[in-house]
């Protein structure tokens, strides 16, 4: 990311509906195939601000993964505050053991790096058998944007695409599909009609705004409520989630 976007997220972070909700989903995952002891280790990949991690350090061991300055200046105080440490590393070789890690998250992560597949392999690599590995990611070519570019995604993914990247001879797929499906016509309408306004510096996008606290909490409600139930399989959404399962040796 720009590293100005980084400071932007440090603000949205905590009270952002979006932000939000995607961690409860997540940890909604984890704790429906786990449960995570406090010696159990949880890698997050591409950590952000670290705000994942300082709130899943009550329940367990955690270590962040980034190679940006401008993360780690934001998420090594934090981590530290709480017990947790930090590799600078890219995401296709980390200097962790094979199997060191219970569970391994990448959440909005690989859309960001050249070769989402590696990056993936290597999680795989250091999560234990019976472990798991969460993945994160903005779904559909279609919503493609400016919030996309200023992100710096190389690509937006279908849930197809998304299983592509699993070897399925290492991991069980435990769910796979798309999330954050009720405000796709929103999201579709707000940047489609965004290209043909001029750019202008400084402007700040609907996705960079905290809503009402009414809409804020209604919104994080909408968003959480149907990703945490396993019957609901929507044909398309904003965000799509896959929860692996790490294979026997």
């Amino acid at each position: 990311m720009n590293p100005e976007e980084y400071a932007k997220l440090d603000q949205l972070d905590g009270q952002h509906w979006f932000y939000i909700a995607k961690r409860r989903i997540v940890r909604h995952w984890i704790e429906r195939y786990l449960d995570l002891r406090s010696t159990d280790l949880l890698v997050d990949a591409g950590m952000g601000t670290g705000t994942w991690l300082v709130e899943m350090s009550e329940k367990c061991k955690v270590v962040g993964i980034d190679d940006f300055q401008e993360s780690l200046e934001i998420a090594v105080p934090r981590l530290e505050k709480v017990g947790g440490r930090v590799l600078k590393s890219k995401l296709d070789q980390v200097d962790l053991a094979d199997g060191e890690a219970r569970v391994v998250t990448m959440l909005d992560v690989i859309e960001h790096v050249d070769d989402d597949r590696a990056a993936v392999r290597e999680m795989v690599r250091i999560t234990a058998p019976g472990g798991l590995i969460v993945i994160t990611v903005p779904a559909l070519m279609l919503l493609w944007s400016d919030w996309d570019v200023t992100l710096h995604h190389r690509r937006r993914y279908t849930t197809a695409q998304l299983k592509a990247l699993f070897d399925k001879e290492k991991v069980e797929v435990l769910h796979c599909t798309y999330f954050n499906s009720l405000v796709l016509p929103l999201v579709w309408t707000i940047r489609f009609f965004r290209r043909f306004l001029p750019e202008k510096t400084g402007r700040i996008r609907a996705e960079e705004r905290i809503p009402p606290w009414p809409l804020n909490g209604l919104l994080l409600r909408l968003m959480v409520w149907p990703a945490c139930r396993s019957w609901f399989r929507p044909p398309a959404g904003v965000s799509a989630i896959a929860v692996l399962r790490r294979k026997p040796n």
